[in-house]
């Protein structure tokens, strides 16, 4: 199933250190599979106020996604990013091509 990480950061400060952090991470996501889906940009809200910019990286599975979180590559370049933004950051799993919203409420 496929698995994302996603973060929603604000208060980022574009310095030298989120440039290194950028320019770091596809090397960090090529051995897990990983790709960018969404990375920022134009948000149309169309409900409440947006909060920050919205991350999206696509894994082949959750083990893939824990195993670039965790990986001495990542962790190598991951302060660059905590040290100079705020917000969250989680992995989710996806759901497959036929669920329904319904298939929740079933377990």
């Amino acid at each position: 199933m496929t698995a994302y990480a996603v973060g929603q950061l604000h208060d980022v400060s574009m310095g030298p250190e989120i440039v290194a952090y950028l320019q770091g991470i596809d090397a960090t996501l090529a051995p897990f599979g990983g790709r960018f889906i969404i990375h920022g940009g134009p948000i149309q809200a169309l409900e409440g106020t947006p909060a920050g910019d919205l991350i999206v990286i696509a894994f082949p599975d959750m083990d893939r996604a824990r195993g670039w979180y965790d990986s001495p590559a990542y962790r190598a370049i991951l302060p660059l990013r905590t040290n100079n933004a705020r917000g969250v950051a989680f992995l989710i799993e996806g759901v497959p091509d036929d669920h329904r919203a319904t298939d929740i409420l079933t377990g």
